[in-house]
C-alpha cells in the first residue's frame, strides 16, 4: 500500500465523473498503473460521452452511451393533439405502430 497526495481541485473534479462510472479513486490509479506497468507506457483515457445534438429541429441526439435517439420522422403536434385528446394504448407496441403507420 502507498500514499499518494492528489491535488485537492483535481480528486474534487474528478470524483464524481469517477462516482458515475462505477469507480474510486483508488481503482482508478490503480487502473491507471496496471497498464503503465505492462505496456511500459500510458493506458488510455476513460471519458463519459455527452450528448450530441444533431441539430435537426426535432430533438433528435446521440446520447452518452453512443445510441442514436431520431425524432426526426416523429409528427410532435399529431402527438400533442393524440395527447389532449384522451387517446389511450394498452401497449407502447401499438402506440408507436400508429404513429409510424402515418
Amino acid at each position: 500500500m502507498a500514499t499518494v497526495r492528489i491535488d485537492e481541485k483535481i480528486k474534487e473534479d474528478v470524483s464524481p465523473i469517477l462516482s458515475e462510472l462505477g469507480i474510486s479513486l483508488s481503482e482508478a490509479i490503480n487502473m491507471f498503473l496496471h497498464p503503465v506497468q505492462l505496456y511500459k507506457g500510458l493506458p488510455l483515457a476513460l471519458r463519459i460521452k455527452g450528448p450530441i445534438e444533431l441539430n435537426d429541429g426535432k430533438g433528435s441526439y446521440v446520447c452518452k452511451h453512443g445510441h442514436l435517439h431520431d425524432y426526426s420522422d416523429v409528427d410532435f403536434d399529431e402527438l400533442e393533439k393524440d395527447a389532449k385528446s384522451g387517446k389511450e394504448y394498452k401497449k407502447v407496441d401499438d402506440m408507436f405502430t400508429e404513429i409510424l403507420e402515418d
